[in-house]
C-alpha cells in the first residue's frame, strides 16, 4: 500500500498511513489500549509529576536530549511544543547497523528504538522537566509496546547523554513508580549514535495534521498536553 509516495510497511503507525476509509480507522481505534495508538490518559499525570521531590536543577547553554516513547510521530509533536526547545529531529537509535532506513527498523531486526534528538535550552527547560513531559504523555508502563504500535522499535527508552542525565533519568523513573504503584519498563542507557530519519517523518504532524493518524492520535494527546502542562509551552 502507499500513500503520497511513501511506501507502508509494518506496524500500526505505518498501516495508519494507508488509504482507508475515515470509518474504518476510528473502527480500528475503539480497539487500542492506552499509549501513543490511543488518545487514553498515560498513567502520568501532569498532578503526579508537579508532586515529584526529585528537585528541578537548571542548567545553561544547549543541550540535547534523546528519547523514544512510541512513534516519532507523536513525541515530535508533543516536545515541539515546549518552551526552550529549539528543534526536534525524528530517527533511529539503540540499534546494531548503521544507518538503517524505515523500513528495516520497523521490520523489529536491528534493535533501533523509533526516537527523538531534542536541542534545547537548559536555561530555559531543565532536563528534569523535560523528562516529567516524556513520562505523562506515554505510558512508561507498557514493554515494547506504546498503545497499538507494537515492537522493539516502538519501547519507552531514555539515551543519556552524560552522567549527569542518566543520574536525573534513573531518579525521575524511579519516583514515577512509586507514583503510579507500576512497574516502569522505560530503558534507560548510554546514547551512541543517532541516525536521522528520512525526510518524509520530519515535523510530519505540522505538515499533514488532517492525515487520519495525526487526527485520531496525535491532536488528542496535543490537547491534554496544553491543558496539563500550559506553564511549559511556548
Amino acid at each position: 500500500m502507499r500513500k503520497t509516495g511513501v511506501m507502508v510497511w509494518s506496524g500500526w503507525k505505518c498501516f495508519a498511513t494507508a488509504v482507508m476509509p475515515t470509518w474504518v480507522m476510528f473502527s480500528l481505534m475503539a480497539l487500542v489500549p492506552a499509549g501513543c495508538g490511543s488518545a487514553s490518559t498515560p498513567p502520568v499525570s501532569s498532578e503526579s509529576v508537579s508532586n515529584m521531590t526529585t528537585p528541578s536543577t537548571m542548567g545553561t547553554g544547549t543541550q540535547t536530549a534523546v528519547i523514544g516513547g512510541g512513534c516519532f510521530w507523536c513525541t515530535e509533536a508533543v516536545f515541539l511544543q515546549l518552551k526552550g526547545v529549539v528543534k526536534v529531529e525524528s530517527g533511529y537509535s539503540g540499534g546494531g547497523i548503521a544507518n538503517p532506513t524505515y523500513r528495516e527498523v520497523t521490520s523489529g531486526l536491528t534493535g533501533h528504538a523509533e526516537v527523538i534528538k531534542i536541542t534545547f535550552d537548559a536555561g530555559i527547560l531543565s532536563y528534569d522537566n523535560l523528562l516529567r513531559v516524556f513520562f505523562g504523555t506515554h505510558d512508561p508502563t507498557t514493554l515494547n509496546r506504546q498503545g497499538a504500535d507494537v515492537g522493539t522499535q516502538y519501547r519507552s527508552v531514555i539515551f543519556w547523554t552524560n552522567e549527569d542525565q542518566q543520574r536525573t533519568a534513573i531518579a525521575i523513573k524511579a519516583e514515577v513508580q512509586r507514583l503510579i504503584g507500576e512497574d516502569v519498563v522505560t530503558e534507560i542507557s548510554p546514547f551512541k549514535v543517532f541516525y536521522k530519519a528520512e525526510d518524509y517523518h520530519q515535523d510530519y504532524y505540522a505538515r499533514n495534521p488532517n492525515q487520519a493518524y495525526c487526527q485520531i492520535v496525535i491532536s488528542p494527546k496535543l490537547r491534554k498536553l496544553q491543558k496539563e502542562y500550559a506553564h511549559l509551552l511556548k
